[in-house]
């Protein structure tokens, strides 16, 4: 298992009332399979898609509040240094840094449009064991009503080179305002950001979409629908594959996408 570089995706998880239910749901939406939940660590509990580590379901802290909502962490080589850089740069430290036993150590920040997301720093856990498949994490977009804010922002706390996407012609893409953030001097894109506009309801805060893969996009809408969840947005083919945005039964928002069914030519990206 590689090391994931600084400022790339490496894990998500997310809280749920009821655990059991969140494991049915995602059992048969995306294929996962459990483990045994560690009771050492608020029973978190891991998912696996063809035996790899792919996410984790927690119950939430006691006393604890929380909306059921996705969490993707980037990777750090150093938690408390990637603190420091989110609070001078107009961030928010909700939580940590944290040490996980020898697993790593996590934090938990809000950029200054209001996303909130997760940094670790990996121990013996390095991260997901599969990505860009079906059944694994395949993408994520922060979604902000204060574009600049973002694209200031999260260069300044990883190592990123930003490119916008050119709009064009097509009437799809017209007047939409999308950057892609990458590591590696430009060559790996590990990140979205999308402008939120007016089709967003005003009650909707800032906030990372996470997309999984799955071989059939329309199933995998059919099955969320079967067991409560709601479909938002599509689904709708794209020159990246077919997705569509849904929450799960408990709230939990998040996005499926079949990568291998692709429309369209990729747009330019300047």
């Amino acid at each position: 298992m590689s090391e994931f570089p600084e400022g790339a995706p490496c894990w998500v998880d997310a809280m749920f009332a009821d655990v059991e239910g969140a494991k049915t749901f995602y059992a048969d939406v995306l294929g996962w399979t459990f483990g045994e939940s560690s009771s050492e660590y608020g029973n978190y509990t891991q998912a696996y898609s063809d035996g790899k580590a792919v996410a984790a379901v927690v119950p939430p802290m006691p006393g604890a509040d929380a909306p059921s909502q996705w969490c993707l962490y980037f990777a750090s080589p150093d938690a408390a240094a990637t603190a420091e850089k989110v609070t001078a740069n107009g961030g928010e430290v909700l939580m940590g840094p944290m040490q996980v036993g020898t697993f790593g150590t996590m934090l938990i920040a809000k950029e200054p449009s209001g996303a909130v997301f997760g940094v670790w720093q990996p121990g013996e856990h390095k991260g997901f064991e599969k990505t860009g498949e079906a059944g694994a994490y395949a993408w994520a977009e922060v979604f902000t009503r204060e574009p600049a804010k973002a694209d200031a922002f999260l260069p300044k706390v990883f190592p990123y080179g930003a490119q916008q996407m050119d709009a064009g012609d097509d009437p799809e893409t017209a007047g939409m305002d999308f950057k892609v953030f990458s590591v590696g001097g430009g060559g790996n894109p590990v990140l979205g950001r999308m402008s939120m506009g007016e089709e967003f309801p005003p009650e909707i805060p800032s906030y990372v979409q996470i997309y999984f893969g799955v071989p059939d996009c329309d199933e995998a809408v059919a099955k969320t629908q079967k067991h409560g969840g709601k479909l938002h947005f599509g689904p709708m083919d794209s020159p990246f594959g077919r997705f569509a945005a849904v929450t799960d039964p408990q709230g939990a928002a998040f996005a499926v996408i079949d990568m291998s069914t692709t429309v369209g030519e990729m747009p330019n990206f300047g």
